[in-house]
């Protein structure tokens, strides 16, 4: 999930939503779902490509039409290029099936005609024969047999073409799969990408009676880093805290950007103190490191990270296992906060903060 996404999942949204409206109203857009999802995508990130490009159109006095929303859409949100990728692929593939499908029945036809070949020759050969008669039957054979071997050469050629452009889709497609599942900024899986996740080694640990660990981390003090040193410099704490995850969430175990500055980690089969010591290894190597800004090399001072985790009990569903180990995180935020807590350890009672 973007942080433009994020974002319109808060407190915040109300106040987006309203002033997307006020803007759309004063330069005369329709409020239709598209147009309020551009104009709210504006008002969230005022900054980004999208809000760029709408600023630029409105300056030149360029009518903001339907079809304009749907090619900046497609351009823009994340959702619509997806969907494009995806249908464009689907129509080469249509388009590559209905060319091997010509090809086949062209072949089709080439053997009827051959077989129907054969059957004249049989027919021709029953009767008396003459060294004239023999000769013509073996030119219709050998003119026949050339056009089989030549359809067939063409089919083989179209269907060893048609392979390689069905491999060439397929990966098409699963880089489109993989780019809906991956978060841009950090390139660990997105939110979409975790919940199915969990949901499925849910399931297996229930198959297999197997255990789950689930923990959850946020950088500390973010949005107060966020407005004193900007965006970009935010970006790339969070890109670094990715890293750091990143190297240690090898398979089995699996890690993604759960939205904002907040991460999430699935540990199968592994037992809670190897979770523990595992996130108390990420918290002591994210906060040893003295970060500088890029732009201008200054002094960013030292992040900490929050963490919290729960073992999952047999048959939780993976909302409960995900809402204790977000009771243990905001536990650790009231404990001082750079820390690791164990949802365990905490009463049923707890309440986020």
């Amino acid at each position: 999930m973007s942080d433009v996404e994020t974002t319109l999942r808060g407190p915040e949204a109300y106040k987006i939503a309203r002033r997307a409206l006020d803007l759309m109203e004063r330069h005369q857009i329709w409020p239709t779902a598209l147009n309020f999802e551009l104009w709210t995508h504006y008002v969230a990130d005022p900054e980004g490509a999208l809000a760029r490009e709408i600023m630029r159109l409105i300056s030149m006095g360029e009518p903001i039409t339907e079809m304009l929303s749907e090619e900046l859409a497609a351009a823009y949100l994340p959702k619509a290029r997806l969907n494009e990728q995806i249908r464009d692929a689907g129509d080469l593939l249509s388009k590559e099936l209905e060319s091997v499908s010509k090809a086949i029945q062209n072949a089709q036809k080439t053997n009827a005609a051959f077989g129907k070949t054969l059957a004249g020759v049989s027919k021709d050969l029953d009767g008396p024969t003459g060294v004239e008669s023999i000769k013509a039957v073996v030119t219709s054979l050998t003119d026949a047999t050339r056009r089989v071997a030549k359809e067939n050469k063409a089919l083989e050629t179209r269907l060893a073409e048609s392979t390689a452009e069905v491999d060439r889709l397929r990966e098409h497609l699963e880089q489109v799969r993989r780019d809906a599942t991956t978060d841009g900024l950090t390139n660990l899986a997105n939110r979409k990408a975790f919940d199915e996740e969990l949901e499925r080694a849910c399931a297996e640990a229930d198959e297999h009676g197997s255990a789950i660990c689930l923990a959850v981390l946020d950088i500390d003090h973010f949005k107060g880093f966020n407005d004193t040193w900007g965006h970009q410099t935010g970006d790339q704490v969070i890109r670094y805290v990715a890293s750091v995850i990143g190297r240690v969430a090898a398979l089995p175990r699996f890690a993604a950007r759960y939205g904002g500055e907040e991460f999430a980690m699935i540990f199968p089969g592994e037992a809670a103190s190897i979770v523990n010591a595992t996130l108390e290894e990420i918290r002591v190597e994210v906060s040893s490191r003295m970060l500088k800004r890029r732009s201008t090399n200054e002094d960013l001072g030292a992040i900490t990270l929050s963490s919290g985790f729960a073992e999952r009990r047999k048959g939780e569903t993976a909302h409960s296992v995900m809402e204790r180990a977000d009771k243990a995180l905001y536990a650790s935020k009231r404990g001082g906060r750079n820390r690791v807590t164990a949802a365990d350890t905490q009463p049923e009672s707890a309440n986020a903060a």
